[in-house]
């Protein structure tokens, strides 16, 4: 591919896919939020877990840039943002780095989390990091065969949030879980737009995401049956009693998540760009209403 080369931080940042960060950080917030709501925050493990979900993020992002170009995904024919190693901007060899490298600062993190929170922070961090490289790696890459949505539910949601609260809070409560449910919700969304923008290069390059096996139609019920449910997983723990009603709040986010929805169901390829970005900062919208919700319902 014949890109101009940009700056050299700019190729790392660009490498480093900083719209796809709202995702790795809107669950540690509602996290610490939770962990504040329940009056266990500490400030030490919250800002660990953040920069360690952000390195895993950057680890994950530079890892699918490298195995990409290398199963033949990333072609001339792409329509997502310009990737690194596809451009001849850095080589294999130097993403490969670089994804060790940033993987290296999570674990860091990490093992200040598991002197504060024991031995199930192991576990957390090293399934993370594992799910971060399978995501396009390894003989059965998770992204190549429609698994994509569902790892990403589970780190992006119930791991992050419900890790996140225990390193402050002890084992996570029925709340915990109505929050993180929502989370990952939406941040499977992120995983449909970019999957629906790129069926036909990924269908041409063999890789079977859910909107290739399924359909574009699919998909666009999927991106909207998750909205239904991130905003009925914070009614839910309202009427279950689990969590209060300040929680409502994140329903303020509701016409932002229609006008994107209704991008998703009529637009295709390259216009969906700007709805993946949306879908990002909408799950960070969430997080921080729900957040802002529990510390207000912690105050009175």
């Amino acid at each position: 591919m014949n890109t101009p080369r940009p700056s050299f931080w700019r190729i790392w940042w660009l490498a480093s896919r900083p719209r796809t960060l709202p995702a790795a950080a809107a669950p540690v917030i509602a996290g610490s939020a939770l962990a504040y709501y329940a009056n266990s925050f500490q400030l030490g493990p919250a800002l660990a877990a953040l920069v360690g979900a952000l390195f895993i993020q950057i680890g994950t992002n530079f890892a699918n840039d490298v195995f990409d170009f290398k199963k033949g995904a990333d072609t001339a024919e792409r329509i997502g943002p310009t990737r690194a190693t596809s451009a001849g901007w850095v080589t294999p060899t130097q993403m490969l780095l670089a994804t060790v490298v940033a993987f290296g600062l999570a674990t860091v993190c990490g093992l200040y989390l598991t002197w504060v929170g024991g031995w199930p922070i192991v576990v957390i961090g090293l399934a993370s990091i594992a799910a971060g490289l399978a995501y396009t790696g390894g003989p059965f890459p998770l992204g190549y065969n429609g698994l994509g949505d569902v790892f990403v539910f589970i780190f992006f949601g119930l791991v992050a949030v419900g890790g996140t609260y225990y390193v402050q809070a002890g084992p996570p409560t029925p709340l915990v879980w109505w929050v993180a449910v929502g989370l990952g919700l939406l941040c499977v969304n992120i995983i449909v737009v970019n999957n629906l923008r790129d069926v036909e290069t990924d269908r041409k390059a063999g890789k079977r995401t859910l909107a290739v096996r399924l359909g574009p139609t699919a998909a666009r019920w999927q991106y909207a049956a998750c909205q239904v449910g991130a905003f009925a997983a914070a009614t839910g723990a309202w009427l279950t009693q689990a969590g209060p009603a300040w929680l409502l709040v994140t329903l303020a986010a509701v016409p932002l998540a229609v006008r994107w929805a209704r991008v998703v169901w009529r637009e295709n390829g390259r216009a969906l760009n700007p709805a993946l970005a949306a879908s990002g900062q909408i799950e960070l919208i969430y997080a921080l209403l729900a957040s802002a919700g529990l510390i207000v319902a912690r105050w009175l």
